[in-house]
């Protein structure tokens, strides 16, 4: 992958920018969130994953390393203790810069959820001593917040003993105490959040504090435990802050709030997580209920690791329910479900290898300077930007406009992988193209899960010619739409660039919702690399925009492109365009005679259009074909074309 251009991802103007005046901290009115004018605020967050705490998944170290503190001890066991800190000195520096901050509030959000590990900011031996590194990150957050009229959410993801059985979530050590096996980890927790309000309790920036994150363990039946808790950080908050919002989460991952009502304080909004479900508003009605009960704002504070067409559709129902939100997560690697993928360096790759018994131990010099170039990948400046994921989330809930993802100008080549940005049957159609099960695994919208996140399936492409990528495991009714840009008018001939390993495929073309091709047959190529071109058709386009579909009639081949010629395209070298074929003029039946050059055994296909590109003819022959003789006096233009060349030229039909 190529990293992409900083200018290219201020994409967005900030929409509705946040108002952050002096004293203007975001308020509690009944079932809303105001700012400091008074005004209704729908937030609109990405959340910060991955920096100040690192889940195995983000990183591919799922497998032996699930916690932040089983990953470290991997990075120690090579490098050293001195070099892990050199480390993660330059992995904090790098993950978030005020590049970021700039290119998150330029795509069209308002807030900022950050998930903080008590560790960077509170010595568990020495509850007094409070950590630099921590409040030094916040305290640069905060001011590129307030430069770009962002409101930034404290998320406290890792207390201290962890908070969930889930141990990468919260950085939990099933052999030490949890939060709630140990009274000093309570204890310790309670004392960071005072602190944390009293160092930002004047601070209109922050946005509100996030409690908890996603505790999941057992606490009672009607989770007296969490309330009690709940209820001691609130009241240590309130004795040096009482200008915050505390947003407060349900057990079982932000889902289950059976014994947290009603509130226990008039600044408070009740937080929900949602994964792979349905978005009906029956699927939320419980939470619209302790709204409408209790007269409390929800939040939806974190959402995603699903397809583009989920996301719109998620947020599209939260939009009409005036609830607020934030994605998750900002980066990670080899991943494109959200806004930047991390390229991941083959030195890395490497470690990643020795990590799962796949390769030899490396020297403590290659896996520092690999580690160390993880780090500068970090960068937004070397990360994969996907603006689909962003336009998911900002765009194109309650829009079913299409924006293209590539320019695309005829004649030319348009890869299959870059049709345009937009929603399911909007943009393109595919079977597979959201998970709504209910669990992680339970549904895939992307068998090849490479560039995109639509349903779409895309994987590596290996062929001579292509962007990287080519469209795959394609079914019978579906197609990608891309948007064109017509240089002149003119005949123009398409081919396609296709791979199928044993059974024979069907396509078409459309443009403006009109088939150009008809079915065209694509042969097996006897392998799902083994790349082979075939024409599909000429047809006679205008000057301008307009739309193209692809559409895939029978599944089971892959596609790289389409290229689109003019006039006298030819694929193969060996054959010069005026070597296809001759018009001669018979005088007894006053009418052309198209003559291929080629044995008469070998078909090829020809096609007449009049004057106005209407197709009069288009079919498959051998040798000689003379043209009807009842057709008008007129100008026509003829295209004949076979397996590798193409060539057309005028003819006019008169009288004798």
């Amino acid at each position: 992958m190529k990293s992409v251009p900083y200018i290219i991802l201020l994409f967005l103007s900030a929409i509705n920018p946040v108002n952050l005046s002096a004293g203007g901290f975001l308020k509690v009115q009944g079932k809303t969130i105001i700012d400091s004018s008074g005004q209704e605020i729908n937030l609109r967050g990405l959340g910060i994953g991955g920096w100040l705490l690192q889940e195995g998944y983000m990183f591919e170290t799922s497998g032996f390393a699930n916690t932040q503190h089983e990953f470290r001890k991997k990075i120690e066991e090579l490098i050293g203790t001195d070099s892990t800190n050199l480390f993660y000195e330059a992995f904090r520096k790098n993950f978030v810069t005020r590049r970021d901050i700039d290119s998150i509030a330029a795509w069209g959000f308002n807030s900022i959820r950050l998930a903080m590990h008590y560790n960077l900011l509170v010595d568990a031996a020495d509850p007094d001593t409070f950590l630099t590194a921590g409040f030094d990150i916040i305290d640069s957050l905060v001011a590129w917040c307030r430069e770009n009229q962002l409101y930034l959410i404290l998320d406290l993801h890792a207390a201290p003993g962890g908070q969930g059985h889930d141990a990468p979530i919260s950085d939990y050590d099933a052999s030490k105490p949890s939060l709630w096996e140990s009274t000093d980890n309570q204890d310790l927790t309670v004392i960071l959040w005072k602190e944390i309000a009293r160092r930002y309790a004047q601070e209109p920036v922050i946005g509100g504090y996030d409690l908890l994150n996603e505790p999941n363990w057992e606490l009672g039946a009607s989770h007296q435990i969490l309330r009690a808790f709940y209820g001691r950080l609130t009241d240590a908050i309130r004795e040096v802050d009482t200008n915050h919002i505390v947003f407060i989460e349900g057990n079982w991952f932000a889902t289950d709030f059976n014994g947290l009502t009603p509130p226990w304080d008039d600044n408070m909004v009740y937080s929900f997580h949602r994964y792979w479900s349905d978005y009906t508003t029956s699927s939320i009605q419980y939470l619209l209920n302790i709204r409408n009960n209790y007269t409390v704002p929800l939040w939806m504070g974190e959402s995603g690791e699903n397809s583009n067409a989920w996301f719109t559709g998620f947020i599209k129902l939260l939009n009409q329910h005036g609830i607020g939100w934030a994605n998750w997560p900002y980066k990670k690697t080899s991943s494109v479900t959200g806004p930047l993928t991390i390229n991941k360096p083959a030195g890395y790759q490497v470690l990643l290898n020795y990590w799962n018994g796949s390769a030899a131990k490396p020297t403590r010099d290659f896996a520092y300077n690999a580690l160390m170039e993880l780090t500068d990948s970090l960068r937004l400046e070397h990360c994969v930007f996907h603006p689909d994921v962003v336009h998911a989330w900002i765009t194109f809930p309650g829009n079913d406009q299409c924006i293209p993802f590539r320019d695309h100008t005829l004649p030319g080549r348009i890869y299959c992988s870059d049709y345009d940005m937009g929603t399911q049957y909007t943009a393109y159609a595919d079977v597979d193209y959201q998970n709504i099960s209910g669990s992680a695994g339970g549904g895939s919208w992307n068998s090849g899960g490479k560039y995109r996140n639509d349903g779409i399936d895309i994987e590596v492409c290996s062929d001579d010619i292509t962007n990287g990528y080519n469209v795959g495991w394609t079914n019978a009714g579906e197609w990608m739409k891309y948007t064109v840009d017509v240089a002149e008018s003119n005949s123009y001939i398409a081919s396609v660039r296709y791979s199928d390993q044993s059974a024979t495929g069907k396509i078409r073309l459309e443009v403006d919702q009109t088939d150009v091709t008809g079915s065209v047959s694509i042969p097996p190529t006897d392998g799902w690399q083994n790349w082979k071109t075939q024409i599909l058709g000429s047809f006679l386009l205008e000057e301008g925009k307009h739309t193209l579909r692809v559409v895939t009639e029978t599944s089971g081949f892959n596609l790289n492109y389409i290229d689109f010629s003019i006039g006298t395209g030819n694929n193969d070298p060996e054959i010069e365009p005026e070597q296809l074929f001759n018009v001669t003029w018979d005088s007894h039946t006053n009418c052309p005679v198209i003559m291929a050059y080629q044995t008469s055994t070998i078909p090829y296909k020809i096609e007449l259009f009049d004057l106005s590109g209407k197709k009069i003819l288009s079919d498959y022959f051998t040798g000689a074909y003379p043209v009807e003789q009842n057709l008008p006096c007129g100008l026509y233009f003829v295209a004949v074309s076979n397996a590798t060349a193409y060539s057309s030229q005028k003819i006019i039909i008169h009288n004798l």
